[in-house]
């Protein structure tokens, strides 16, 4: 069985009710499917999607595999320089950030956002390594960098927090691109 390291973490108990069977870890799930259909043989597969699969002319054997019900997968573009996103582009921007260490300066963060009208979305901790009992929190929040009430609440977080950074601001909706009908060329 070919597939991403995550992704056998993730469908676990699907494996395990296999049996014995040897997986062979990849660095993606298309490179899975590619090496799958690359062998064509009837004794492997790989573990992806089922879109995923049919662009290497593979079929799907079995779906929903996932440990959780509720599975997925968030995808990042890394650039060394941000995109703007237009304001008229309903857009989330993502947040690091650790507080000090005394109490409520968590919730004094949160409120920075709420005075400032800005929806969190998300919100997860990890561990500091290195720093025992102490969090760097991941954020999520409905708003444009660009967008005045957002630079508000950037700048007051900046002011409070011990680390702050904004990781990217990006679209939040598929926006499809505008279709300009075809100018037909007027009658002489």
């Amino acid at each position: 069985m070919y597939a991403h390291p995550q992704v056998f973490a993730q469908c676990s108990h699907f494996l395990a009710e296999l049996g014995n069977v040897e997986v062979k870890p990849c660095d993606s799930t298309s490179a899975a499917m590619l090496k799958v259909a690359e062998l064509n043989r009837d004794d492997i597969a790989a573990m992806g999607s089922e879109t995923g699969g049919s662009l290497y002319g593979l079929h799907a054997i079995k779906s929903n595999l996932a440990n959780q019900k509720e599975n997925h997968s968030r995808f990042f573009v890394v650039a060394r320089k941000s995109v703007n996103v237009p304001l008229q582009v309903p857009a989330k921007t993502t947040l690091v950030m650790s507080t000090v260490q005394k109490s409520g300066a968590l919730v004094e963060a949160l409120m920075v956002l709420r005075d400032n009208k800005i929806n969190m979305t998300k919100l997860e901790s990890r561990p500091i390594t290195g720093n025992p009992w102490e969090e760097m929190f991941y954020l999520d929040v409905e708003g444009n960098v660009q967008d005045g009430p957002m630079q508000q609440a950037l700048e007051e977080l900046k002011a409070i927090t011990r680390y702050f950074k904004v990781l990217g601001c990006y679209p939040s909706e598929e926006i499809n691109p505008t279709r300009i009908a075809a100018v037909s060329a007027l009658a002489e």
